[in-house]
Formats: structure tokens, C-alpha cells, sequence
């Protein structure tokens, strides 16, 4: 059975740091990019991140840029979203994800084949 569990997420404050861990189980997704995804109470869910299958590349929503990194360890099958400077609004739950193939960026979720449970970031102000 294919998984994606997030894990990390918890209550801090604003400024605080976290980081955002999904290990996959199931099978590999080293040829996937990868993604973040974010939903906040009674709004759409929305891209935050996404990286390439080697880590070569990677792709941020304005909001986040120069506060959040996204990378990954194949080896580990897990992928990570560091969160520093975190602010009230980034509060929601967030979700990784994985599409093929792995050499483009896909800020779409309908692109993306399999999702995690999700992970509840609230921030406080």
C-alpha cells in the first residue's frame, strides 16, 4: 500500500521555526517531483512548494519565498519543509504530495498522484 505520512507539524508562535517531514512507504518516489500543499480553514488548498526528483530544482509560492525550503533525501524516501519565520496566516493544514515525472514543476494538485493525511501547522500571534 502507497503512503505518504506528514509529520512535524504542532502550535507555535509567530517567528517560531518548524519542520514539515513525509516519508513515503509503498513504494519509491525518487522519479517524482514533490510538493507541499496547504489548506487553511474555509479557504482552498493551496501550493506552497515543490521540488524536482534530484533536488536540482525547486519552486515556491510568493508568500513563502526566503522563509520556507523544501528538499528531500531519496535515500530516506521523505521529503522536508522547513518553516522559519512562520506568521498567523501560514496556519492550515499542510499535505505533501507526488507527481510524475519528476524533471518539471506542478503547481496544480490535480497533477499530483497520491496525497498524505496532512499535518496541522497553527501559528499564534
Amino acid at each position: 500500500q502507497v503512503q505518504l505520512v506528514e509529520s512535524g507539524g504542532g502550535l507555535v508562535q509567530a517567528g517560531d521555526s518548524l519542520r514539515l517531514a513525509c516519508a513515503a512507504s509503498g513504494r519509491t518516489f525518487n522519479d517524482h517531483t514533490m510538493a507541499w500543499f496547504r489548506q487553511a480553514p474555509g479557504k482552498e488548498r493551496e501550493f506552497v512548494a515543490d521540488i524536482t526528483w534530484n533536488g536540482g530544482s525547486t519552486y515556491y509560492t510568493d508568500s513563502v519565498k526566503g522563509r520556507f525550503t523544501i528538499s528531500r533525501d531519496n535515500r530516506k524516501n521523505t521529503v522536508y519543509l522547513q518553516m522559519n519565520s512562520l506568521k498567523p496566516e501560514d496556519t492550515a493544514v499542510y499535505y505533501c504530495a507526488a507527481a510524475f515525472p519528476g524533471n518539471i514543476h506542478q503547481v496544480s494538485g490535480d497533477e499530483y498522484s497520491y496525497w498524505g493525511q496532512g499535518t496541522q501547522v497553527t501559528v499564534s500571534s
